[in-house]
């Protein structure tokens, strides 16, 4: 590729269009599916208080808010928590936006419902998890839930691993390079990203793999019960293999 194409694209998720491919990727059904899960699950109701963790563009803090629950919204990216607020604003929702770096984030209210969903906890070490956990449980009621996906768990990792893998949404290409180390147990991923006029952009990720053992065994240590843990949330329970887990913990 000629180095005149192989500049990089600074900030490729927040520039439209591909912020719009972004989002692409999570099918409006699956938002509406996980948020019927929620507020089920959770016993929500207008009034409810809920901290959203890694909220991303705001799909569920937004969907939630949009129900008469009250919302903290939290990420580390500016961009992100500028858009949920503008949205929230124009929608008059009940979304407090925070741009906070999650493990030093120190909430000022108590929540029926902590959520951190999107494979966030794959992000961080084992301290910064038990930090992390420690944190939301002070700030969690007693009886209240904490709700989290991953698809990164030894339980799935283990059995579906693959070293490169490749896919194409709307003429954007990623192609992946994974290796898996140990010491922690860990995955390094390479992405080049190859926009449709050749541009592309090379972003390093490293996910941190823990079985479901030593995440209930963190949570419990914050004062968390591990209740429940689904593969398609309320209808079908989590198995080896499954390509995701939503993990259901309990303020005890």
């Amino acid at each position: 590729m000629q180095s005149s194409k192989a500049e990089n694209i600074n900030n490729i998720f927040f520039d439209g269009y591909y912020k719009q491919i972004w989002r692409g990727l999570i099918p409006e059904g699956l938002t509406k599916a996980e948020i019927d899960f929620v507020m089920e699950t959770a016993g929500l109701r207008s009034g409810s208080k809920v901290l959203d963790l890694m909220c991303g563009y705001g799909r569920h803090a937004l969907a939630l808010a949009r129900k008469g629950i009250e919302v903290t919204a939290v990420d580390n990216l500016a961009d992100y928590v500028y858009e949920v607020k503008e949205i929230a604003e124009k929608e008059n929702l009940l979304v407090s936006c925070i741009q906070a770096n999650v493990i030093e984030f120190r909430p000022v209210e108590t929540y029926d419902l902590v959520l951190c969903l999107g494979n966030n906890l794959s992000f961080f070490n084992e301290q910064d998890i038990e930090k992390l956990f420690s944190t939301i449980a002070s700030h969690t009621k007693k009886g209240g839930l904490f709700i989290s996906n991953t698809w990164t768990i030894a339980e799935i990792v283990f059995k579906n691993f693959t070293n490169k893998s490749w896919s194409e949404v709307k003429g954007l290409k990623y192609l992946s390079d994974s290796k898996i180390f140990f010491s922690p147990s860990r995955i390094e991923t390479e992405v080049t990203i190859v926009t449709p006029n050749g541009l592309q952009e090379i972003k390093a990720a490293i996910d941190y793999i823990y079985s479901l053992n030593e995440i209930e065994s963190m949570l419990k240590k914050a004062g968390f019960l591990l209740k429940e843990t689904w593969s398609i949330p309320g209808k079908k329970k989590f198995a080896i293999g499954e390509p995701r887990a939503y993990l259901i913990a309990e303020k005890i």
